[in-house]
């Protein structure tokens, strides 16, 4: 059990889990107003108070819980554990006085301060000017050495931060790009070969299997497509050298046991990629399951704010990082600089974000589940997307233009809350009164209220 003096005089106390301890609320008085204090002459009960911000009752209590103080008061702080984030000590430590941190192997944190704090420096500057030049937008060799970053289309500063935030969240290494389909392209394309098999969802994202389809099939690669069951995919995967799969798949919603999934595609000599977009890696970490390959769209709910075309992948294998890196700068397939660094910065808000998301998807598949004309309602318990069925296109239609909050989009995970009728593209096998929505973060009975009162116009109930 540890104890620091920041430069501020506030105490914080690095504990064990589960230790509990007093919490003084109190800072240290700055040392001029101490010196002030002995200068005045005060009784010694009064220099006590002024030394230690609380009385002898505080050092009595600390004293009872085994607590000490270290170094000297009015003395820089000196960090007694290697800690991930000491600055983050500090800033919480001016808020309250008083912080208690795990201590030992590493520190525990929850998705809110990961997401906030992932990717950036130990000492992130604070309030610097926004002034990107060469080395944010494209670093090249000008004279001299060359740059750690070297040419523009090989690496930037700007996205390895990003990389290393998401490398974080999903548990391994991660590299950025241009879309959720350059993403997905780096794994399927550079790993396939004339004579290779692989398995894809018959009923996940559309431009995946047109993918395989149109590229990998003509090169004498065998496609199969199969549904987002374990079962089938399982089947599926013996003899085939990558198995993609979506848990939770788009836009059917089917969740897969991921674990298991990963041993039988090993067993049976296969690779595995996973898209968990619909999840973020807050809900879904495919690595931490078993998969090779985790993969998203971080234009979706990453970003959240429907403005930004970007994916990544993420694996703990260094050569298969290293195969998508060369394609990356083989095809060009880079985010831009500051669609990076919007990334990262919208990253801060991600479980905030998922959580209102999660909740508003909640209350409108409860709303739904009892609607009259409304079927198949389905949620997964996690991600902002939910989908229904209503009974045709038309009644879809007029269900979507009569919504007042929601807009009529393809896309999902933003603050705002869109729909879509799926089958109008024609290529998902779903009826055609199939609605896929994703919920924003309005307020949950605005929500549930407008969509209620939009289903009745369509289905001519009011």
């Amino acid at each position: 059990m540890d104890t620091t003096i920041d430069g501020d005089g506030l105490l914080i106390f690095i504990l064990p889990p589960g230790t509990r301890v007093c919490d003084l609320r109190k800072p240290l008085l700055p040392r001029e107003l101490r010196d002030d204090a002995r200068a005045a002459g005060r009784d010694q009960g009064a220099r006590r108070r002024a030394l230690q911000g609380d009385g002898a009752g505080a050092a009595r209590r600390c004293r009872r819980r085994g607590l000490r103080r270290a170094g000297r008061p009015g003395h820089r702080a000196v960090p007694v554990r290697a800690l991930e984030d000491q600055a983050v000590l500090r800033r919480v430590a001016q808020d309250v006085g008083l912080l208690v941190v795990p201590a030992g192997g590493g520190v525990s944190r929850g998705d809110s301060t990961r997401t906030v704090h992932a990717g950036l420096p130990e000492a992130a500057p604070q309030g610097a000017p926004f002034l990107p030049g060469p080395t944010f937008a494209a670093p090249v060799h000008w004279a001299g050495d060359a740059a750690p970053e070297g040419y523009g289309r090989n690496a930037n500063p700007t996205w390895a931060a990003y990389e290393a935030a998401l490398g974080e969240l999903e548990g391994g290494h991660a590299l950025a790009f241009a879309s959720g389909m350059a993403a997905a392209s780096a794994i399927l394309l550079p790993a396939l070969r004339p004579g290779d098999a692989v398995v894809v969802p018959a009923d996940g994202y559309y431009t995946v299997r047109a993918l395989a389809r149109e590229h990998l099939a003509p090169r004498g690669v065998e496609v199969r497509e199969v549904p987002t069951r374990l079962d089938a995919l399982v089947a599926a995967a013996d003899g085939a050298a990558l198995v993609w799969a979506e848990s939770p798949s788009n836009p059917g919603l089917g969740v897969l046991d991921l674990p298991a999934l990963a041993a039988a595609c090993h067993d049976a000599g296969a690779a595995l990629a996973v898209d968990a977009t619909l999840a973020t890696p807050l809900r879904i970490r495919p690595l931490e399951a078993g998969a090779d390959w985790a993969m998203g769209s971080a234009t979706k709910a990453l970003t959240g704010h429907g403005d930004l075309l970007l994916g990544y992948v993420a694996t703990r294998d260094e050569q298969r990082l290293a195969a998508a890196r060369t394609w990356r700068t083989s095809t060009g397939a880079i985010p831009g600089a500051f669609e990076a660094w919007l990334a990262h910065r919208s990253l801060a808000t991600l479980a905030v974000r998922l959580e209102r998301a999660e909740a508003n998807a909640s209350a409108l598949a409860e709303a739904l589940r009892g609607a009259d004309g409304v079927r198949d309602v389905r949620w997964p318990g996690m991600g902002p997307v939910l989908v229904f069925t209503l009974p045709d296109a038309a009644a879809a239609q007029r269900f979507l233009a009569a919504c007042e909050l929601v807009a009529e989009a393809t896309s999902f995970g933003g603050v705002h809350s869109s729909a879509e009728r799926r089958a109008r593209w024609g290529s998902d096998d779903v009826p055609d009164g199939l609605v896929r929505f994703s919920a924003g973060i309005e307020d949950a009975e605005d929500l549930v209220a407008d969509v209620l009162r939009a289903l009745s116009a369509a289905l001519g109930r009011e």
